[in-house]
This record gives C-alpha cells, structure tokens and sequence, in this order.
C-alpha cells in the first residue's frame, strides 16, 4: 500500500477509535490517581468518538476533506488533559494533508510528526513521559523510515513498534509512574488508537488486537506505599478542572492566541489552548473557575462548561479505599461466554476472568483479578490446561494466600465451586475442591481448521471432533455421530448426572437429539441444560 486516501483513512479513524473504546476501563486503570483529570480512558474515548461520529458524516475521498472533518469532531468533543492533547495531535496530522486527495508514506509520516509539532505548542508546560514523548518518538521513527521504503503499512508498523517501546520507558521519564507501578495512561490511550489504525491498514480484525494490560511495571497499584495513598485533597493547589469552549465573537476582544495564552496562565496550571477561526477550547486547572469563565466570555459566547472540584473527587477515591474490607475467601474463575460467566457468578465467583481456549489470559490479568477481590484466600480456577501456569505465576508474585485448583474445563470448574465451603478452613477448601474436579468427566465438541493425524486418528478441516478429558477421541462429518461416539465412551453405569452446556453454535434439532440419546440409553442419569454460549464449543458436556 503506497497510497491511501479519505475513504482509507476513515476505515483507520473507525477502528483506531473502537480500539480505544474497547479498552477505555483499563486505561482508567492505569491511572496514577483518578484526579485531577478525571479518567484518562473515559475522556480520550469520548474525544476521539466524537472525531470518528463526525468523520461517519462526512466522508469523501479526498483525505484532506476527512481529515478536517475529523479534527472539527475531535475539537468540540475533547476532554480532559489527554483527550485536548490527542486532538491537537491529529489537529496537526489533518492540517499537513488538508489540500490532499491521497498521501504517500512521506506525507504519512510527515503528517504524525506535524500532530506532535502542533501538540507540544498547545501544551504550556509539556512533561515528558506522557502521552506527548510516546507521539514524538514514534513520529521520528516514522519519518526516519519513510525514507527507506514506500509501504505506509511499514511506516504504520514502525510508528507503532517505537510507540510500545517508548510507553513501556515512561516510567523511568515520569518518576510518579514507576513509584506506582505503571505506564503512562495517556500514552496507552495513543497506542489503541495506533494498534487500530494498522489492523484496519491490514485489513485485520479488532478482536485480533492485543488488550490493554494494566499495572505492567511493578505491579504494585494497590501498594500501600502508592503515591495516592499520601496525597491529600489540600495537597492540590488548584482545587477545579475546569473545561469551556469559546465562539469567537468578532464585535468583542480580538483574539490573539499568544496573549489569551499568556493571561489564562495566570489562573492556574495544566492549561491547554486549542483554537480555530470560530472556536477556542480551554483546558486548565483552577482555584476560581469564575474568574476564568469570566475572561474567556470576554472573547465570545462560552459553550460546554464544566468545572469539577478534584479535591472532593479524590476525598471519595480515599474514603474508598479506607473502608474496604478485606474478605476472608474469594474466587477468581477463568470463562469464556457470557452465558459461562453468568453462570460462575451465580455459584459465588468474585470475579471472572474472559479467556479460554482461544485467548488464554495472561499472567497479568489473573494478577489484576487478585488485586481487585482483596481477599486474604483465593481459590483460582484456570478452567484450561493452557492458563494453569500463569494462574500459579501470578500466585506466586503477590502475599495474599493463594490456591490455585488446576481445573482443566468448566465443568470441573463448577464442580469445585459446588463443594466450596466458607465455614471451614482454608486448607480443607482447596483438598476438597481439588479431589471434586476428579470425579468429574468433560466431553467437547468442536471443529476442526485444518487436516491432521493425531494418535492415530485421521482429521480433516470441518471434520467435528469429540473431545473426551483433553483427548481427542474422534473425527467425524457429522456432528450426531460425533455426539453419540464420545457418549457412549464416557458414560457408564457409575454416572449419575450429565449436565450439557448449549455454546454459541448449538442448534435445537442436535440438542434434542443428544438428550433422547442421554434417556434411551441411559435412563437412570439425570440431565440438566445450561445455555452457557462460550465460542468454539456448540457442545461442553460433563458427566458425573
């Protein structure tokens, strides 16, 4: 791809801005303290929604047209600290190419260095080790490259290879960020929307997109020496975020962005001023917000205003966190499907963990989980052979007591939520949900992506295949037989209950069938249905 054009960039506008979406609680997380901007993740993704909203509605394809159409959008929808920020940066990506109908890799990549020119202006005081030096070195990246090759998907590639890179060392630029143990927030925000933008280069799916990991660096967020636990409300000088936009008026003040600058940093810090010939969007960090309100109506008519009182903010963050109790038991489970997930809830699981088969979660998320139940004993089920290692790393990186009941399938899974018993000790809990999950046999259903010979047993793409405790047992067209085989080699006189669990693929007619093979064969076992809708699996079944 030596060429794009606005109908492209549209595309990468709309995946780069659900990309963050997706991820916009976990930014939160990264926070260092939920004031004095609000949330990092909220605002950058109202911010740069409100860019994409106002692409949708006007897309050409000249991809200066969409480019200013997408600076307008991110201009009257920025908030906060970063959202303002992110959409200077993309002000000056927009304004490089505003005469263009395409762009090459050098006017590509000479247009994200432009963004980082026009943002560090906007910025009174830039602070390295946000989301301004992530923009910068990326930037630099990408135009050193454009001068070896024509492929924007290679300066795409580079820009955000250089942008991981340089968010993973901000800690060791911003002293506060290491002290609490993560990146810069702002920082990963930028890194979505760059991860979209390349999927949608590719072509590639959103959900191939890596998460957002939180706390990654020394993963001590809940720490009780975390700078957030000794800054106290009086500790910030300028108590109120405060956020308005200006219609310039021509019949008042004349505007001049140099002075406007000059006098609104009398009022504050944190300030940011973002302007074009109608608009003017203030961003600053004040005592009296009035006296703000006041100078910029003095330019015009004043439009989305919102003054919030961090001090208060963090007053509720610390009456929070004081009076949380720490729990004698939790329980973090491994699920994939809602249907799964709801059902683990309903058994007292504290808290789910998405993933399975196919996205094992990662050392990181299970850490996170046991931070959030703060609990002294948790009981961790993996639910899949592939997650049980990093369920035992994340136990061994934290001081709560942690046990790890190495669950291969949902329904040992449940099994040993079913013989969990908050009475007695800790220890008896976890022999006894260890030995529960051994009484418990797990047949699956799935299907096959590509020809194979495993254990003798000849499998072709599309083939259903029958799972028996992780085996594969066989290989079939058509998934009745597959159904009726990994019955009849699992179920015997000495089972009592089998329980089938309806995935996103089952179908009425195949259920209906399973369960008359269940009664005609086997009409002393009792059978219960669970509509669970986990991927991959039409069918999960386990028998007792």
């Amino acid at each position: 791809m030596e060429k794009i054009n606005g109908v492209i960039f549209a595309q990468m506008i709309d995946i780069g801005a659900k990309n963050l979406s997706r991820n916009a609680e976990k930014i939160n997380a990264l926070n260092v303290f939920p004031v004095p901007d609000g949330d990092t993740g909220t605002n950058m993704n109202l911010s740069m929604t409100s860019g994409a909203n106002e692409v949708k509605k006007n897309i050409e394809e000249s991809i200066g047209k969409v480019g200013k159409s997408f600076s307008k959008g991110l201009l009257m929808g920025a908030r906060g600290n970063s959202g303002v920020i992110l959409s200077q940066l993309f002000r000056g990506l927009s304004q490089y190419i505003e005469d263009k109908n395409e762009i090459d890799a050098k006017d590509f990549a000479n247009s994200f260095k432009n963004g980082v020119d026009i943002a560090y202006e906007a910025v009174i005081k830039p602070v390295e080790g946000t989301i301004l030096t992530v923009a910068r070195e990326s930037a630099e990246a990408g135009v050193k490259i454009s001068n070896s090759t024509s492929s924007i998907i290679k300066v795409m590639e580079e820009i955000l290879k250089v942008a991981e890179i340089t968010l993973k060392d901000t800690p060791n630029k911003l002293p506060i960020l290491k002290e609490v143990g993560v990146v810069d927030s702002g920082g990963q925000g930028l890194v979505c929307v760059y991860q979209g933008f390349l999927a949608s280069l590719k072509g590639e799916e959103i959900s191939n997109i890596s998460d957002v990991q939180t706390n990654i660096v020394n993963m001590n967020f809940d720490n009780e020496h975390s700078k957030m636990d000794f800054i106290s409300p009086e500790d910030i000088k300028y108590g109120y975020c405060t956020e308005f936009t200006v219609r310039l008026d021509k019949n008042k003040k004349t505007y001049n962005e140099k002075i406007f600058k000059e006098d609104l940093n009398k009022f504050g810090d944190s300030l940011l001023v973002i302007s074009d010939n109608e608009y003017v969007k203030i961003h600053i960090h004040s005592e009296y917000p009035g006296n703000v309100f006041n100078y910029g109506q003095s330019y015009g008519e004043l439009i989305k205003i919102k003054a919030e009182n961090m001090r208060e903010q963090h007053r509720e963050v610390l009456k929070n966190r004081n009076n949380k109790e720490k729990k004698k038991y939790a329980i973090i489970t491994v699920s994939m499907g809602s249907g799964l997930s709801s059902l683990f809830k309903q058994y007292g699981v504290s808290y789910v963990v998405e993933g399975g088969q196919t996205m094992n979660p990662s050392t990181e998320d299970i850490l996170n989980a046991i931070k959030s139940v703060y609990a002294e004993n948790i009981y961790i089920l993996p639910n899949n052979k592939n997650v049980k290692l990093a369920a035992k790393q994340a136990a061994k990186l934290v001081s709560e007591n942690v046990f790890v009941i190495e669950s291969k399938s949902a329904p040992q899974g449940i099994s040993a939520l079913l013989i969990f018993d908050e009475e007695k000790d800790p220890n008896e809990n976890y022999e006894n949900m260890k030995n529960a999950i051994k009484t418990v046999k797990t047949l699956e259903i799935t299907y096959a992506v590509r020809d194979t010979k495993l254990d003798g047993i000849e499998i072709k793409k599309s083939d259903y295949i029958g799972i028996i405790d992780d085996k594969i047992v066989c290989s079939k067209n058509n998934i009745k037989e597959t159904l009726q085989y990994i019955i009849n080699n699992s179920v015997d006189e000495d089972s009592e209950i089998i329980t089938i669990y309806l995935g996103k693929d089952s179908i009425e007619e195949n259920t209906l069938f399973l369960k008359d093979l269940i009664s005609k064969y086997y009409p002393d076992v009792e059978i219960e249905q669970v509509q669970s809708q986990q991927p991959v699996y039409p069918y999960i079944i386990s028998v007792e």
